[in-house]
């Protein structure tokens, strides 16, 4: 989540939006650009693709890949290019509810919403008799999955074989976002500072309620790890953190590693990568990209099949 004025900036200089953003047809928030996945889910979703899937097709492992705050299913279009042309696996594209629509439908949307897209495909893809899932979150959703395990949603249900998160976010780099609920009605909305290319891809405005909604996640979520949380068993976890994210605070992959244990008591795997882009296995559309950044991306992906297959 990239937020181009601080919210404390706005609360200490009293800067306010206007009521309504100045929103165009070109960008995402203006409700003539979609996902794609909602004209062709069936090239998204591998629960619609493959509905009916042989014995051998429901043995073949699935990555359901999930993407962040304010981001469309475009964030993994990488590793979907990355990926293609292999049968070893199936990828499955969620879009996160209420995201990838209109800036009024953004809106309206709760993180329970967001979240459910996720149980749909993965309740979905079970009720199929798919019988090797892993879960794939960037940022925002690393804490929608950590709070499906914390709450138990996976107690009566055929459990991920892997849960691989790519820079999840517990704490945000930007600490004003604790004040959302004091100036949140009173600045609407945040405009975000991103390129021509990436609005129409990522929401250029990013309405108070929302950044509501990201808050109350968050605190639930730190407060699971608190209280302390036990993976499924046969499920593990790995984190891919970026050393300098400026969105999600590398503590967020620590506050993970303290909070969280495998069902035979062993710790999670953290990785903590040389980058300081947030999402960093995002990279089209991002200026100043590094072979370095290359480097990070092909060596993520790599890591995320090969423990996916193992």
């Amino acid at each position: 989540m990239k937020v181009a004025i601080s919210l404390l900036v706005l609360l200490v200089f009293g800067l306010s939006c206007s009521s309504e953003p100045a929103i165009t047809k070109e960008m995402l928030d203006g409700g003539t650009l979609f996902d794609p996945s909602l004209y062709k889910p069936e090239e998204y979703l591998l629960s619609k693709a493959i509905p009916n899937p042989t014995s051998e097709q429901a043995r073949r492992p699935v990555i359901i890949a999930c993407h962040g705050y304010s981001a469309t299913t475009f964030e993994w279009d990488e590793f979907r290019s990355w990926s293609a042309g292999r049968s070893d696996f199936y990828l499955s594209r969620v879009l996160l509810g209420g995201h990838g629509r209109s800036y009024d439908d953004f809106k309206k949307s709760t993180w329970h919403d967001w979240q459910a897209s996720i149980t749909t495909e993965y309740e979905q893809l079970v009720k199929a008799g798919y019988q090797n899932i892993s879960l794939l979150g960037s940022s925002t959703s690393g804490a929608l999955l950590m709070e499906l395990v914390a709450s138990g949603y996976f107690a009566n249900r055929t459990a991920p074989r892997n849960l691989l998160l790519v820079d999840p976010i517990v704490i945000p780099s930007d600490k004003s976002l604790s004040l959302i609920g004091v100036v949140g009605p009173m600045i609407g909305y945040i405009a975000t500072d991103q390129s021509a290319a990436e609005d129409k891809v990522y929401y250029h405005f990013r309405p108070q309620e929302t950044l509501q909604q990201l808050q109350n996640l968050l605190g639930v979520v730190r407060n699971d790890l608190e209280k302390g949380v036990t993976l499924p068993a046969n499920c593990t976890l790995k984190i891919y953190k970026s050393k300098k994210d400026p969105a999600a605070d590398p503590v967020s992959a620590v506050l993970m590693y303290r909070g969280t244990t495998l069902a035979d008591g062993s710790p999670v795997d953290v990785q903590m990568v040389d980058s300081e882009l947030h999402v960093y296995t995002r990279l089209q559309l991002r200026e100043g990209v590094t072979d370095k950044d290359r480097q990070n991306q092909t060596a993520t992906f790599t890591d995320i099949v090969t423990r996916v297959l193992r």
